[in-house]
């Protein structure tokens, strides 16, 4: 399985729906809540030049936002 990490904040909408397609799909991932973890926020930061969220890291594969169809490609979701 590939290591999926997601940088979030608690108020994100969309980092709430890529956790919701990561759950339907039965995809496990760390969360990272970058509202209250400075070191998880710098390295979103380097990983992807942005400061919005979510990040999502998918075997160090950057996708800013929630990108059905990245996502999907990225972890073999027919």
């Amino acid at each position: 399985m590939k290591k999926t990490i997601i940088y979030t904040t608690s108020t994100c909408v969309y980092c709430k729906i890529a956790k919701a397609f990561f759950k339907e799909h039965n995809i496990a991932y760390e969360e990272k809540d970058v509202a209250s973890d400075i070191e998880a926020r710098e390295v979103m930061i380097s990983k992807s030049n942005q400061m919005g969220v979510p990040v999502i890291d998918i075997d160090g594969q950057i996708v800013v936002g929630f990108d059905k169809e990245e996502l999907s490609k990225l972890l073999d979701i027919k």
